[in-house]
């Protein structure tokens, strides 16, 4: 097989990504370009992703994006032998743009189309940092969408869900407790930023899901945001001042913890020797921090891409892509849908 230059097409949600990789004849992948067009700014006066005002962006955004990523990387279109693109899951409308564009750019390229699983891109964008995954490992994808835990099995084979949330995402947790303490959306990084001068151990707040009868790898985020919303309500109500760096080291320190014990408790049970940490709220330092000395303890390899590509972007969907050309697939038939419940089983669409 001759090198491979692999287009991959991010829209799932409220980025507009493009990313250009090389396939090389050995299989490796090369990250060449990473274009990213967001629309948070839009959605913050709302709290939250407003599915037509995304949908919307990723028009707007689409083409300039494009250019930007084919600048970055000096290649010409022509140069592209194939397109990946996310075919869920995510909104649909927003789904939608990035799908369209997919075909029409394969079309007119005449070269393949692979509609690919954002969730797996989530994994396989690690592969552009750190190189190839094991034959066997657990992944955590924490963002504003998901919080689950895979069993990746090869990252163009098999993926299989282990655990996820049963109500809120861990990133929407955060969303939501920062409109309580009235900080900037998206919630992460200020709460992240206000409990550096916090004390985590101020409130004792719920670890959810941690108890005896309780899935064992589930996560539930909704009655700690509550729990949250209830101690602001009360210490408003009877005139104290709110510490807000104390409440968000509390909160963070229980999404941490959480998240990070499950994690872990999950690779000693299906003996992997590697955790592949991704998603939006993988930036989060508390989170790294804490998943850092656990792995060590447990004598887990740890890997964490670097912020840029934990978000949602193309060069996930362009490696995953690649990824999935490399191991033999079939391409996507030209009339292939968008799926916003895209299972996770599901690595191309056929």
């Amino acid at each position: 097989m001759t090198d491979r230059i692999v287009l991959g097409i991010e829209s799932s949600c409220d980025e507009t990504g493009v990313g250009l990789v090389r396939l090389a004849a050995d299989g490796s992948v090369e990250l060449l370009a990473d274009a990213v067009a967001s629309s948070v700014d839009q959605h913050a006066r709302f709290g939250g992703v407003v599915p037509e005002i995304a949908s919307r962006a990723h028009l707007e955004a689409m083409v300039p994006t494009m250019r930007q990523a084919l600048d970055e990387s000096g290649l010409k279109l022509s140069d592209v032998d194939a397109v990946a693109v996310t075919a869920g899951p995510g909104l649909a409308g927003a789904l939608m743009v990035g799908v369209a564009a997919a075909k029409a750019y394969a079309s007119a390229l005449q070269v393949p189309l692979y509609g690919v699983n954002h969730l797996a891109g989530h994994v396989a964008v690690d592969t552009l940092e750190h190189g190839p995954l094991p034959d066997r490992c657990l992944a955590l994808l924490v963002s504003g969408g998901h919080t689950q835990l895979l069993l990746v099995e090869g990252i163009a084979e098999k993926i299989t869900e282990i655990g996820t949330t049963i109500d809120d995402a861990a990133g929407e947790a955060y969303d939501k407790v920062a409109r309580v303490l009235d900080l900037p959306y998206p919630g992460g990084p200020p709460i992240d930023e206000q409990a550096k001068a916090g004390n985590p151990e101020a409130i004792d707040f719920p670890r959810g899901l941690t108890g005896p009868r309780d899935p064992e790898f589930d996560f539930s985020f909704s009655g700690l945001k509550t729990a949250v919303a209830r101690w602001v309500e009360t210490a408003q109500r009877d005139g104290r001042e709110i510490p807000v760096a104390d409440v968000c080291a509390s909160f963070q320190e229980s999404v941490a913890d959480v998240l990070t014990a499950k994690a872990v408790r999950a690779a000693r049970e299906l003996e992997v020797d590697t955790l592949v940490i991704s998603g939006g709220v993988a930036a989060n330092s508390r989170l790294s921090e804490l998943a850092a000395q656990r792995c060590r303890e447990a004598g887990i390899t740890l890997r964490v891409p670097r912020p840029r590509l934990c978000t949602d972007n193309g060069a996930m969907i362009a490696a995953l892509g690649a990824h999935v050309i490399a191991a033999g697939a079939k391409p996507s038939p030209l009339d292939m849908p968008a799926d916003p419940g895209l299972p996770v089983g599901t690595l191309v669409v056929q």
